[in-house]
């Protein structure tokens, strides 16, 4: 594995929906998110770090070094568990064991960020493995997202659909069919704005070059191995990435996001396309020391 990244990045990711539901709200009948106040989309950042691991753990397939912390159907005590086997440690020993090595706490969350790809990246709380205090610590990650959020207000639709399939026998001597309901946004972009902060890289998770090549793969294609029906077509139409000279970095985020810009064309009252928006980077409003890469 190579050596932890030495520059800061921030990033943008445009990515886009049509007839598809790409974060649904429990909490409001599984209706796409959206801010009440002004009608604009949400997608979560869980969501988005969702799609991410499901592609890395598609493409490496569990290989050394690039596991998935947090997995479907796998608890996490039992990934904690495996740096106390590794360390040969048991509830009976921790004490003895942290006595004669002060910086074994520190070695055990070291064993978690080279095993699993996503604590490297995102962080993690590795806290609940309680029982006499054997836990992995908690992770602050290198790789932060926010809220993505549509570039104009969205117009959510329930579309009633109808089913042959019939739930009980009961239900089949009544009737043949059943109706139901699908959640959809006609079409709308999305904007996700991302930070990599070098200094977490180097002095917590160990986050490296080879790491941040595959984080790129994976937004780029984070929805290539997630097409269902319930999302409809979702593709990620842009990332734009903005790379410091150094580990600091050389000017505040919100200048660099500030140079992008999305807009409808000229003309165009309902969006219902990638291609009926503009967008564009000032790069020369770019501060002295940062630099602007754009990947499609």
């Amino acid at each position: 594995m190579s050596e932890p990244i030495k520059n800061r990045y921030e990033f943008v990711i445009l990515f886009d929906v049509e007839n598809g539901n790409p974060n649904g709200d429990p909490d409001a009948g599984n209706m796409p998110r959206l801010d009440p106040e002004t009608g604009y989309g949400l997608v979560t950042d869980v969501c988005l770090k969702h799609k991410i691991r499901n592609y890395v753990e598609t493409v490496k397939e569990d290989a050394e070094g690039y596991r998935i912390y947090i997995k479907d159907g796998v608890p996490l005590n039992r990934s904690d568990a495996e740096a106390f086997s590794h360390w040969n440690i048991d509830e009976k020993t921790l004490k003895e064991a942290r006595k004669k090595d002060p910086g074994l706490d520190g070695k055990i969350r070291d064993f978690m960020c080279r095993q699993f790809y996503d604590i490297r990246t995102f962080g993690a709380v590795m806290t609940t493995f309680v029982k006499n205090n054997l836990n992995c610590g908690q992770v602050r990650g290198p790789v932060q997202l926010g809220f993505a959020r549509s570039v104009d207000p969205i117009v959510p639709q329930e579309v009633t659909i109808t089913r042959v399939a019939i739930t009980t026998e009961t239900d089949a001597e009544k009737k043949n069919t059943e109706m139901g309901r699908k959640h959809i946004v006609p079409y709308a972009l999305y904007r996700c704005e991302g930070y990599i902060s070098a200094n977490l890289a180097r002095k917590t998770t160990g986050f490296s070059e080879d790491d941040l090549e595959l984080l790129w793969q994976a937004i780029l294609n984070m929805f290539e191995v997630d097409h269902s029906a319930a999302r409809g077509k979702m593709a990620v139409r842009q990332l734009i990435v903005f790379r410091h000279n150094c580990e600091l970095g050389c000017a505040p985020a919100y200048k660099l996001f500030d140079t992008v810009a999305v807009s409808r064309r000229e003309g165009v009252v309902s969006p219902r396309a990638y291609s009926d928006y503009a967008v564009s980077v000032d790069t020369a409003a770019l501060p002295e020391g940062v630099s602007c890469t754009q990947m499609v």
